[in-house]
């Protein structure tokens, strides 16, 4: 659990960093984007058959999960605002 919470942390800041922009939150909401970023990543490979059931994505894989998460994010607030 430990080690995906890091990992998490890790892809968040990545994606945080490849789509710069004001973002919220701080070492938490990076590490719970990172860890969301990697579950979507996986659940859209399982469906298209790219993992196994119980295989975790790639880091890159990962990124674009969360890249995709903080895209979407910034589309529900870009609307409310």
């Amino acid at each position: 659990m430990l080690w995906a919470l890091l990992i998490g942390l890790i892809v968040g800041a990545i994606a945080k960093f490849l789509m710069p922009g004001k973002d919220p939150g701080g070492i938490i909401v990076t590490m719970i984007l990172g860890v969301a970023g990697a579950m979507l990543a996986g659940w859209i490979g399982s469906s298209m058959g790219n993992y196994a059931p119980g295989e975790a994505p790639g880091l890159i894989a990962s990124v674009i999960g969360a890249m995709l998460i903080l895209f979407i994010y910034r589309m529900i607030v870009a609307r409310k605002a």
